[in-house]
């Protein structure tokens, strides 16, 4: 690890959902919406997790106070943004290539947004795709 800034606050983004992750030297805190990431129920607990084991076996430590606020979008859209604010301030914040590459290396998605969105609905019509058969008899 290189030199490491006072705070770093990153975004991550999923559909409507934006997060943002303020990343400082402390003891392991991860809030979520000024609450503990340990809330959240089992499965969105696990996503929020991932990131936070990759750091702990590639660092060794993980004494990092880390604020999400999250905004928009579903429930998880919403894990999913914070999941990607999570993981990109890590990389930021230490500066650790070695980070990166685990990060990359386990899922693309921890450090690369998902860009994917919903289509547009088509003019005259109420779905994005294929319209509705018309029946002349």
């Amino acid at each position: 690890m290189t030199k490491i800034e006072k705070n770093i606050t990153i975004s991550g983004k999923r559909k409507k959902a934006i997060a943002k992750a303020t990343i400082k030297k402390g003891n392991g805190k991860v809030l979520i919406n000024k609450k503990p990431y340990e809330n959240l129920d089992f499965f969105r607990r696990l996503t929020i997790k991932e990131p936070i084991e990759i750091a702990k076996k590639v660092l060794g430590n993980f004494d990092f106070d880390i604020k999400i606020n999250i905004k928009g979008g579903g429930s998880e859209s919403q894990i999913s943004a914070a999941r990607l604010a999570l993981a990109r301030s890590l990389v930021k914040f230490t500066k650790s290539e070695e980070l990166k590459r685990a990060f990359t290396a386990y899922d693309k998605n921890l450090l690369v947004a998902d860009t994917r969105r919903k289509e547009p609905n088509k003019p005259g019509d109420s779905k994005a795709r294929k319209k509705r058969q018309k029946s002349f008899r």
